[in-house]
Formats: structure tokens, C-alpha cells, sequence
């Protein structure tokens, strides 16, 4: 399994909002600027985890963008979920169609599977990805 290029810059950006943890809000182009990514793409994953509710945007003067809830509570899962939807290994878990269809033997234990998955994931808080800054 392999996190799409989107996911892994989603986990990127929070890692560097969660940085910012009380220290105020951070803008769009500021993480871009941080994390070397495209600000198109910063901007894309924006709005897509605001929507997730795991970052919030404030407009006017002191605006910006600041984590949606504590890093402690927001998971790798969250993040990965926000871009990619619902974690699941395989397309018939969601309904796609599939060769094998009903004589698939393996079906009915994809969802343990996926939520084994999921479980590994979400033990994994944004605290552990994006320790705070050291204060010197």
C-alpha cells in the first residue's frame, strides 16, 4: 500500500500547522513556503482538510489558518481520510464491481482487514508526526 502523493503532502502540511500550535495562525503560503510544496497544492489540501474539520480559516486582519482541534486529537487517519476518503485496500469493499463477484472467498474479511489498517493509523496522533519546536 502506498499513500497517493496528495495524502503524504497532507500529512506535510498539518505536520507544519501543528508547529504553529500557539503561536498564532499561519496562511496558505506560509506552509507552502515551509514545506517546499506548490501553493496551488497547499491551497487544494487547505480547503480539503478544513472541509474534514481538521483545519479552520479565519478571514480579516489577524486571519489565517490554525488546526480545527488540539494536534493530540487530530490522527494520521484523519489526515489520510480527508484526502483519500474512507480507508479500504480494495475497490469491492465500496461496491465497485469485481471479477470474482459472489465467489470471492475473500471478501467478507476485507473489512477487518481495512479496519486493522485504520486502527494502526489512527493510533498515530499529529503530536507524535509534528513534535514541537524546542524552545532554546
Amino acid at each position: 500500500m502506498r499513500l497517493s502523493n496528495l495524502a503524504d503532502y497532507a500529512v506535510v502540511a498539518m505536520c507544519a500547522a501543528a508547529r504553529h500550535c500557539g503561536g498564532g495562525r499561519t496562511s496558505a503560503a506560509e506552509l507552502a513556503a515551509e514545506t517546499g510544496l506548490p501553493v496551488p497544492t497547499v491551497q487544494k489540501l487547505v480547503s480539503k482538510l478544513s472541509s474534514a474539520g481538521l483545519l479552520r480559516s479565519t478571514r480579516g486582519a489577524g486571519g489565517g489558518l490554525q488546526l480545527a482541534r488540539p494536534a493530540a486529537a487530530i490522527t494520521l487517519a484523519d489526515i489520510v481520510e480527508a484526502v483519500e476518503g474512507p480507508i479500504a485496500l480494495t475497490a469491492c469493499i465500496e461496491g465497485a464491481d469485481c471479477t470474482v463477484g459472489h465467489d470471492c472467498s475473500v471478501r467478507p474479511h476485507w473489512p477487518l482487514v481495512n479496519e486493522a489498517l485504520r486502527g494502526a493509523l489512527a493510533a498515530i496522533p499529529l503530536t507524535q508526526l509534528a513534535p514541537s519546536r524546542e524552545i532554546a
